[in-house]
């Protein structure tokens, strides 16, 4: 009987690197994570590509597909829907393997209310100054929609409760190491291991 992947949530505000430690992540040579891709309404940032960085869609195919229950959660943030499909995340973690979601807050918060033993972190900025500052350095956004993140991220910091660990990313390397600290230790949480090894005094 082997062990259910472990589904690995990694949130936090708008602005915090969070695709930025994703992909730091997932260029180790040593990653085991199966990299659960969430799709979007938003237009693609310069780099970002279709089906590797998100499932880019049109605002009606999405609705589409909340209305056939195909998304494990959803969020309309700043303008532009995100989620999750579900059937990919379902059967990779019955095989054994562990699913990395990197999803905004409010779809974090539908994913513990349909996986509850799952691992959640929550990338934290080192302070709100640097925090408006990596949104300012995109280049991306006008002054209305920086000042929107701001107030948003105010607002997601304060569901900081909903999560099991809390991460700073001051420095990305560090970040993700911390990460896959995490992860481990999970691996080796009571709970998860404990029917797996009483298997064993059943075998004379």
């Amino acid at each position: 009987m082997h062990e259910k992947g472990l589904l690995i949530v990694l949130s936090g505000p708008s602005g915090v690197g969070k695709g930025t430690v994703r992909k730091e992540i997932f260029s180790q040579p040593n990653t085991a994570f199966q990299y659960s891709i969430s799709m979007t309404t938003r237009a693609p940032r310069e780099g970002e590509v279709d089906g590797i960085d998100y499932f880019f869609r049109k605002r009606e195919e999405f609705e589409e597909m909340i209305e056939q229950g195909k998304l494990l959660e959803y969020a309309e943030f700043v303008g532009n829907y995100y989620g999750t499909p579900v059937d990919y995340v379902k059967e990779t973690l019955e095989r054994g393997k562990d699913v990395f979601l990197e999803i905004e807050v409010q779809g974090a918060r539908q994913v513990r209310e349909k996986f509850p033993d799952g691992l959640f972190i929550f990338l934290m900025p080192p302070s709100l100054t640097e925090l408006k500052n990596r949104i300012v350095t995109r280049g991306t956004e006008t002054d209305d929609v920086i000042q929107n993140r701001l107030q948003a991220a105010k607002e997601e910091i304060e569901m900081m409760n909903l999560y099991d660990y809390v991460v700073e990313n001051d420095q990305v390397e560090r970040a993700c190491e911390k990460i896959n600290a995490i992860v481990i230790a999970e691996h080796c949480r009571r709970e998860r291991v404990e029917s797996r090894y009483k298997k064993m005094l059943e075998v004379e």
